[in-house]
């Protein structure tokens, strides 16, 4: 299987690690060894203090502490009094900066995430942040997790790219109290026509 993406990948601008996290395969080994994966096809970029529709935008509190950590980190966080969301941290340590995985094409382990996806048509998996997270077993206890390793069983190893071509970008979604121009700003990125994009974006072409 290949190496996990090093440290040095998710140093670069929240931005780039964005895009190229695209095609990439997120990975989570479950504690009885089950692998599931799916290739990630929506993501959306969050930047430090500047970025006003961040949680780095404040001063470092106990919730957002691992945007300031070290980067390749996950940064899990409940969110609608239900749900849990997977980040990853970019950029060098004490820049408040991350990426939140939206959608994923699922790869491997479909019995398992059926049977945490009950009832669900299977392009209802994972084609959402909270759906992901369901689907793949993550949890918030997995807070911080090094990703850059296969020691906490949650990673992203490379995949298939998606091309410049198949590339979309968007305003990014739900953030209805930021201002101008956070509000606006497409940093939201997907791969034309996956069926796996998140419904609520309303652009999967």
């Amino acid at each position: 299987m290949p190496a996990p993406l090093p440290p040095t990948f998710y140093t670069q601008p929240a931005l780039t690690v964005a895009r190229q996290l695209l095609g990439a395969r997120l990975v989570r080994v479950l504690p009885d060894g089950a692998r599931l994966a799916g290739r990630i096809v929506e993501t959306e970029a969050y930047t430090g203090l500047d970025d006003l529709a961040s949680h780095g935008r404040h001063k470092r509190t106990k919730r957002n502490a691992p945007m300031y950590g070290p980067p390749g980190r996950a940064y899990i966080y409940f969110t609608y009094g239900n749900y849990w969301m997977l980040n990853i941290v970019a950029e060098p340590e004490d820049a408040p900066a991350a990426v939140l995985l939206r959608a994923v094409e699922p790869l491997e382990g479909l019995a398992e995430m059926a049977a945490r996806r009950p009832g669900r048509d299977p392009f209802e998996w994972t084609s959402g942040p909270a759906k992901l997270v369901l689907a793949l077993g993550i949890t918030g206890d997995m807070n911080t997790t090094d990703m850059t390793t296969t020691a906490g069983g949650l990673w992203v190893e490379p995949g298939e790219p998606v091309t410049d071509e198949a590339l979309r970008t968007g305003p990014r979604i739900g953030l209805n109290t930021a201002p101008e121009p956070w509000l606006s700003l497409p940093w939201r990125f997907w791969e034309a026509g996956n069926p796996f994009v998140s419904r609520g974006s309303g652009k999967r072409g």
